[in-house]
């Protein structure tokens, strides 16, 4: 009888041992805790809504009883667009603060700061809204995984079509002194395959004040395509400057600053029309989607849980789809919520289908695939609205 009892107590030890949650740090039977660091202040503080964003979605889940029984909370820190504050910021959430991951950040030279410093805490660095192209290297990097299509996907995307649409175009580029603007411009140049259809490529950094002289030079360069490789506040001062000296050019603007309200309209709608960008997400604005399941539930999102966000902004609704993602990874991770295992559900999405994705666009990500998204659209600003065009394009 002894026997049978301690076998019985040794059975139901193991499978309670085998039930048991498995936790790291930031994780607990009632809590997940996680960061976001996005620019609420300085020159690209235009993003920093996203932060609010993904605060605001996981209030939403919170409300409907949180994951898997547990609640999530979301610190969301200011760097500033200042990689020495970035740094700091995520020292700050991984070390006191003791988040179980950092995600949604939001910049290519602030990220970068941190990107060794994560892989070397072993800490997931998921989801960025930055497409540069260092981010997929699981080998190399394996706690690091962006969101958005690659900018050197990008780039070729443009180049592509100057070829096959204006092959005697004559190109001036506008570009950020960082590895934001040298991955798109490097790779545009590397698509066309001659060199000399670039008459002139000028840099900024994002201490100045304005971009004005660049575009000047721009102008008396002869060039009668404009590549605009800015962030939002330069983007939208380079299209205004083109139509205030009068250079009437054919203008094609990286995705990351086609937002509508932050950028095309400070701009002038006048000055923006015509420009052509490209696009990975639906816009609520636009009146085929009115209907649309995906755009429907972002509005009512909206209305109950981000009030400020904008129709207009596409990381306004681009950080709805990622929080949707976290969210995903984080029900699949189960009650093993461990840092190894968040990369493990994170690198194996397979036609995940994320909200406000254009149809036939699905996350998918592989352990020696870290590039979530590769697909985009081209579309034309019409004075009103942005129109897509063509095909769906495949940018792997």
């Amino acid at each position: 009888m002894l026997k049978s009892t301690t076998a019985l107590a040794i059975t139901l030890t193991l499978a309670s041992g085998a039930m048991a949650a498995n936790y790291d740090k930031g994780a607990s039977d009632e809590e997940i805790k996680f960061g976001t660091i996005v620019p609420l202040s300085g020159p690209a503080s235009a993003y920093g809504s996203t932060g609010s964003c993904i605060a605001a979605y996981f209030e939403m889940v919170n409300d409907k009883g949180g994951i898997n029984g547990r609640k999530v909370s979301v610190s969301v820190q200011d760097d500033g667009y200042n990689p020495a504050k970035m740094l700091e910021q995520a020292r700050r959430l991984v070390e006191r603060e003791g988040v179980l991951f950092i995600a949604g950040n939001i910049g290519t030279p602030t990220n970068s700061a941190i990107h060794r410093y994560m892989n070397q805490r072993k800490v997931p660095h998921l989801f960025l809204t930055t497409g540069a192209s260092k981010w997929d290297d699981p080998e190399n990097y394996p706690w690091t995984m962006p969101y958005i299509p690659s900018y050197a996907a990008e780039g070729r995307i443009y180049a592509k079509y100057i070829k096959e649409n204006m092959p005697d175009a004559k190109i001036g580029i506008l570009y950020q002194n960082d590895d934001f603007g040298r991955d798109y411009m490097d790779a545009f140049i590397d698509q066309l395959g001659d060199e000399s259809m670039v008459v002139s490529a000028v840099s900024y950094d994002t201490s100045a004040a304005t971009v004005d002289s660049q575009m000047s030079t721009l102008k008396e360069s002869g060039a009668d395509v404009f590549f605009n490789v800015a962030s939002p506040k330069f983007a939208a001062q380079a299209i205004r400057r083109a139509g205030e000296i009068g250079w009437d050019v054919t203008q094609f603007l990286v995705s990351v600053s086609n937002a509508k309200s932050a950028v095309l309209e400070p701009a002038g709608l006048d000055h923006s029309t015509g420009i052509i960008s490209t696009q990975y997400l639906k816009e609520p604005t636009n009146p085929a989607y009115a209907e649309d399941p995906d755009v429907q539930a972002w509005q009512a999102f909206k209305a109950d849980y981000f009030p400020k966000a904008s129709d207009g902004n596409w990381w306004d609704w681009s950080c709805y789809s990622t929080a949707y993602t976290i969210e995903h990874v984080l029900t699949q991770a189960g009650d093993e919520l461990t840092r190894e295992n968040l990369m493990k559900v994170a690198s194996n999405l397979e036609g995940f289908e994320a909200p406000m994705l254009l149809p036939g666009i699905t996350v998918n990500t592989a352990a020696d695939d870290f590039a979530p998204i590769e697909a985009m659209s081209l579309m034309k600003f019409d004075g009103d609205n942005w129109a897509l065009f063509g095909d769906v394009i495949a940018v792997d």
